[in-house]
C-alpha cells in the first residue's frame, strides 16, 4: 500500500504544469472585503441583509452590516505590504462554503465502469479524481466527506489538496469501503470464479468481529478519517438484491466499538429497513441513502441521535440511466425500484424529525450537479433554508466540526460562496454558484474559474 500510494502521488504530479507545482497553493490576496447583497446565517436560521465580509490571512477577521468603504484595509494592506482585494457582489446572497457529506471524488459512473475496472490503475482513479475534485468545488463544496473508494486514493487526493497541489474541497476521507465477501464492499463481485480471489480486512472485507478491528485499524494505519461500511445491499454491484442485510449486528458493533476507539465516526450505506436497524443499534453515526426506512426505523434514529444523509440525486439518475440501458439486467432492476422511492423517504424523515445532513453519492451521477440535491430535498418537502442548514451546520455537526466549519463568523476559516437572487425564494440559484473562495483563496468569481 505504501508503494501504491507513493506511485499515486507521483502520477498527480507528473500531471500538472511545473508552474503549478511551483506556486504550491493559487496567490490569495491576504486582505479581502466582500461586499454581498445578503448573507445567509445558517446558525440563526435567518438571510440578512447587505453585509461586509472582511478576510485576512485566509480567517474572516470582520463581519459588518451594511457596505463598508474598503479603503481603510487597502491603506492598512499597502502599509503592511499585503495584498488587497475589493469584490462586489451586489446583487449576490452570501453563504458559507457547503459541505457534500457523501461523495466519491476518484470515480465517476458511466456505461463503461463495469469493464474498466479491468483497465484502470489506482493512479488512473487518483488523476481523475484531480478533475472531479476541481469540479466540486467550483460548484461550491469547499468541504466534502468521500465515503469509500478501492485503493485509498482519495486519501493521496486529500493529501495532495492540503498540499497546494491541485485544487479541491477540503476532504474527509473513509479510504476504503467496509464489508462483507460478496456483499457491496467487494471489488471482486461480478467477476468469474478464478479472478476473485479472497479479499481480506486489508481490502475492508470482513467476516467476523475480530476481522472488523483489524479493518478499521487498518484504516487508521491508512490514514483514513473515518470509517464506511456496508451492512446492506446497493445497487451499483452486480448482485441481485439491493436491501438485504450484508453484516451482522455483532460485526458491525465491533466496527463501531473499534472505530470509536480510534476517534472515527462510522458512516452506514443501508437501504433496506432490517439493515437500517441493525446499524442504528450497532451505533452507527448516520444512514446513508436509507431507501427502504420504515417508521420503526426512524423512531430508532431519533432516539439515538442517528444522522440521514438522503442521496436523492443517486437515485433518481440510476433509474433514469437504467431506462437507457446503462446497466447489466440485475442492476437496472435495482436502480429502478430504488429511484422511484427515494425522495419519498427523505420527506418522510424529516416530518418524523430525523437529523438530516446533506449528501448527494457524487460519482454516481457527474461531480459538480451537485446542488440538484437541494432541488429534490425541497421537493420532498423540506424548508429551502433548512435544505442549506443541512449543506452547512448540519453536515459540519456531523463530521465533528462545527468549531470550524458551516458558518462565517469572526475567527473561522473563511468559505464563502456567493449564488445570484435569493436562494430562498429559488432553490435552483443554489445550482449556478458565482462565487467561491476556500481559505481566503477566491476559486471562482462572476461565475468564472480564477484558477486555470
Amino acid at each position: 500500500m505504501t508503494t501504491c500510494r507513493a506511485f499515486v502521488l507521483a502520477a498527480i504530479a507528473l500531471s500538472l504544469p511545473a508552474a503549478a507545482l511551483a506556486a504550491d497553493a493559487p496567490a490569495g490576496h491576504e486582505v479581502s472585503v466582500l461586499h454581498c447583497a445578503r448573507l445567509v446565517d445558517p446558525v440563526a436560521g435567518k438571510l440578512l441583509g447587505a453585509t461586509t465580509v472582511i478576510v485576512e490571512d485566509g480567517r474572516i477577521k470582520e463581519l459588518r452590516s451594511g457596505t463598508v468603504d474598503g479603503r481603510p484595509y487597502q491603506d492598512a494592506a499597502n502599509k503592511s505590504g499585503a495584498g488587497f482585494q475589493q469584490i462586489e457582489l451586489a446583487d449576490d446572497t452570501c453563504m458559507p462554503g457547503l459541505i457534500d457529506s457523501h461523495t466519491h471524488l476518484t470515480m465517476q459512473f458511466s456505461k463503461t465502469t463495469y469493464s474498466d475496472q479491468f483497465r484502470l490503475n489506482p493512479a488512473d482513479y487518483a488523476i481523475q479524481g484531480t478533475v472531479y475534485a476541481r469540479r466540486t468545488l467550483l460548484a461550491g463544496f469547499t468541504t466534502v466527506r468521500n465515503v469509500g473508494d478501492q485503493h485509498n486514493e482519495s486519501i493521496a487526493l486529500r493529501n495532495a489538496i492540503n498540499a497546494g497541489l491541485v485544487p479541491g474541497p477540503r476532504i474527509f476521507s473513509a479510504g476504503q469501503f467496509v464489508g462483507t465477501t460478496g456483499g457491496h464492499a467487494d471489488p471482486t463481485d461480478g467477476y468469474r470464479w478464478d479472478l476473485q480471489g479472497d479479499p481480506t480486512p486489508k481490502d475492508g472485507i470482513i467476516n467476523s468481529p475480530e476481522d472488523a478491528w483489524k479493518a478499521v485499524r487498518q484504516h487508521y494505519k491508512d490514514g483514513a478519517d473515518l470509517i464506511k461500511i456496508m451492512p446492506s445491499g446497493g445497487v451499483l454491484d452486480e448482485s441481485s438484491s439491493v436491501g438485504n442485510s450484508q453484516m451482522t449486528l455483532d460485526e458491525i458493533k465491533a466496527v463501531v466499538a473499534a472505530a470509536h476507539d480510534y476517534g472515527f465516526t462510522v458512516a452506514a450505506h443501508a437501504h433496506g429497513a432490517e439493515a437500517i436497524r441493525r446499524a442504528v443499534l450497532g451505533g452507527v453515526d448516520s444512514i446513508e441513502h436509507g431507501t427502504f426506512m420504515d417508521d420503526e426505523d426512524m423512531k430508532l434514529m431519533k432516539e439515538h441521535g442517528t444522522w440521514y444523509v438522503p442521496t436523492i440525486i443517486a437515485g433518481k439518475f440510476v433509474e433514469e440511466k437504467a431506462k437507457e440501458g446503462w446497466y447489466p439486467p440485475q442492476v437496472a432492476a435495482k436502480a429502478e425500484q430504488v429511484g422511484p422511492l427515494i425522495q419519498a423517504t427523505a420527506g418522510k424523515a424529516y416530518k418524523a424529525g430525523v437529523k438530516i445532513a446533506f449528501g448527494t453519492d457524487a460519482g454516481v451521477y457527474p461531480h459538480g450537479e451537485n446542488a440538484k440535491e437541494l432541488e429534490y430535498m425541497v421537493q420532498a418537502g423540506m424548508p429551502p433554508m433548512f435544505v442549506l442548514q443541512t449543506a452547512t451546520t448540519h453536515a459540519a455537526e456531523l463530521l465533528h466540526k462545527q468549531d470550524q466549519l458551516g458558518r462565517i463568523a469572526v475567527g473561522r476559516g473563511a468559505d464563502v460562496i456567493a449564488v445570484p437572487g435569493n436562494p430562498l425564494d429559488d432553490i435552483t440559484a443554489m445550482q449556478h454558484v458565482s462565487f467561491v473562495m476556500k481559505d481566503g483563496v477566491v476559486y471562482k468569481e462572476a461565475g468564472k474559474p480564477t484558477v486555470p
